[in-house]
């Protein structure tokens, strides 16, 4: 089976991360990039990293031993703004994850990786792009989806992303937090059997009660009788400010969060490097790594490859293959 790893924002470690994993044959199985090829090849040149490239128009055209470019003939050098935010670079990779997702609906490629984009680059092209998961959602046509991200020491969910507070708080009902838990218990289930899944609440000390908020009397905990209803064995709504504890103390195996800086603050904590960015309920298995851009260390050759591993390795684990 072939994965496709997109890129990334040129601007940023995108392109190191590929060449460097590759040099050090740290990506297991059969890959092909979807970017630019002169992008890459500039990159190697800076960094002294020699490459048997092989640029490839058709996934026909893969060769055993030689990293395969998948060329979009975006950019080039002349065009690159190395640690800078760049409306070409923004928008090329906008363009390789469309490609990916593309590819994977029809076939040509089985799971997609995905390389860190600037969400203020892309927005200079396109003013809605709100991240990848919306991104690859909206090609699939799909609207009944979540991220996952997960480290060796903590899986969490999210019933919300990228949106404002306000809007996270109204996004809170019990059928969203239902189907983020039911996303959750599938994503586990093949590898954990009935994973423990606690639904942390929105309001502090989960609402107390209903004195700092309804949200968890009117919509997370009848989301959680629903759950177990279907057999899920979920527990909640849990005080967010103890659940993540419990989570590493491995008292849950994931935990359901009411919106995005939930989830992310305590998994980047705990390990920014390592952790890896899921997208649960698509047609496509997507996979990528846990950090952004990084524009501050740009072509320098000091970018840790080790999420972008852990991220290939999860799309390996989901397809059947490790």
């Amino acid at each position: 089976m072939l994965i496709g790893i997109t890129m990334g924002d040129a601007s940023g470690i995108g392109p190191e991360l590929i060449l460097r994993a590759f040099k050090e044959d740290s990506l297991e199985g059969d890959f092909i990039v979807i970017g630019d090829y002169k992008i890459l090849d500039y990159c190697g040149r800076l960094l002294n990293i020699e490459t048997p490239f092989n640029i490839i128009q058709d996934v026909s055209e893969y060769k055993d031993g030689m990293l395969n470019i998948y060329d979009m003939g975006l950019m080039d050098e002349s065009m690159l703004e190395i640690g800078q935010i760049s409306k070409t670079s923004g928008c090329a990779a906008y363009r390789y994850v469309e490609r990916a997702t593309e590819m994977a609906l029809d076939g040509l490629i089985h799971a997609i990786v995905t390389l860190p984009m600037n969400k203020e680059a892309t927005r200079l092209s396109f003013p809605d792009f709100t991240g990848h998961t919306e991104l690859i959602a909206q090609v699939c046509d799909q609207d009944n989806y979540t991220m996952m991200l997960a480290s060796d020491r903590l899986v969490v969910t999210h019933v919300s992303t990228h949106v404002s507070m306000q809007e996270a708080i109204a996004a809170v009902k019990k059928e969203r937090v239902l189907k983020v838990i039911e996303l959750t218990h599938n994503s586990l289930s093949p590898f954990i059997e009935k994973p423990k899944i606690a639904v942390a609440g929105l309001n502090p000390h989960a609402g107390e009660g209903g004195a700092f908020g309804r949200e968890e009397i009117d919509e997370i905990l009848p989301a959680v009788h629903s759950a177990r209803e279907l057999g899920i064995n979920a527990v909640g709504p849990v005080s967010p400010d103890t659940v993540f504890l419990k989570a590493v103390n491995k008292e849950y195996h994931a935990v359901v969060c009411m919106y995005h800086d939930q989830g992310h603050i305590p998994i980047k904590l705990l390990d920014f490097e390592g952790g890896v960015n899921v997208t649960l309920g698509l047609k496509v298995i997507r996979t990528s790594v846990d950090h952004g851009t990084a524009f501050d260390i740009a072509y320098k050759g000091i970018a840790s490859p080790e999420s972008f591993v852990n991220a290939n390795n999860f799309a390996r684990q989901m397809l059947g293959l490790a």
